[in-house]
């Protein structure tokens, strides 16, 4: 930590970037309990070493550089010791050790948290030139994986129509679109499909999480991306809660890793 930054609130810096961060752990280890504990790490380590967050850059790389380099120095393990044999948090494992290092992470650091390559290099340690390679290699290789069939639960007709075009020009299929919870249950029923790319409120009031939840006890391993404009909602770590969430207004890219990596890791647990 530098000179000028002696006296600065670090508390306060950190804690309106702590939703992102636990977006960021989730997605990357594809389980909400896993995220919030290298979350959690990740403040006891700036607790024990407060220098250890940089307040010459900008609070969210700062925060996200200590959570590497402890999401680094674990391994970068989405599953427990010994527990690898079968299952899909396996199947997960096995997929993310055979991408090229670190390429996830920078695709992740870009699309979904808006880092430019200087940011990423400075979160990942490394120059600017390799952070921007690692993220070339990471999308090029995240445009092979999983094809699905994907259902949308959105009330607004355009941007349901813009998800509609993103899920289909990744070449998956989009088995329909519905707007309340008692349509989206039906319509998972009769389609089985997939993922679920799901808004938070809904045409009648309802609530896109409870929708969620019914076709969850339906399906209870399939991926679910929610879609909503106020994350920190969801992002409280005092329930249950996502591990793949995109925030409105979103991106194509955004949208287009919220599904790769939910299929990627293809299991969800019921919400509050």
């Amino acid at each position: 930590m530098s000179e000028k930054s002696e006296g600065v609130n670090v508390s306060a810096l950190i804690a309106g970037e702590l939703p992102y961060l636990r977006r960021y752990a989730r997605a990357l280890t594809g389980d909400q309990t896993r995220g919030d504990t290298y979350a959690a790490t990740t403040l006891e380590a700036i607790l024990a070493d407060p220098s250890a967050f940089d307040t010459d850059l900008r609070p969210k790389v700062a925060l996200f550089r200590v959570f590497h380099s402890i999401w680094a120095s674990s391994g970068r393990s989405i599953a427990p010791a010994g527990d690898l044999s079968e299952g899909m948090e396996a199947q997960a494992q096995r997929r993310l050790q055979a991408l090229t290092p670190n390429t996830r992470e920078a695709v992740l650091l870009s699309t979904m948290e808006g880092l430019v390559p200087e940011e990423i290099a400075e979160v990942m340690n490394v120059d600017t030139d390799e952070a921007t390679k690692f993220l070339d290699v990471g999308l090029s290789e995240m445009a092979t994986e999983l094809k699905g069939r994907v259902m949308i639960i959105e009330d607004e007709p355009i941007i349901a129509m813009d998800i509609q075009a993103i899920v289909s020009d990744g070449d998956h299929s989009v088995v329909g679109i519905a707007r309340t919870r008692t349509e989206a249950v039906a319509m998972a029923d009769e389609h089985r499909p997939d993922l679920l790319l799901c808004d938070v409120q809904l045409a009648d009031g309802s609530s896109g999480i409870d929708a969620a939840n019914d076709i969850l006890k339906m399906m209870p391993n399939i991926p679910i991306v929610f879609i909503t404009a106020y994350p920190e909602r969801l992002l409280t770590g005092e329930r249950p809660e996502p591990a793949f969430l995109i925030t409105k207004p979103f991106t194509e890219e955004q949208v287009r890793l919220a599904v790769s990596q939910s299929l990627f890791f293809a299991s969800s647990e019921v919400l509050a």
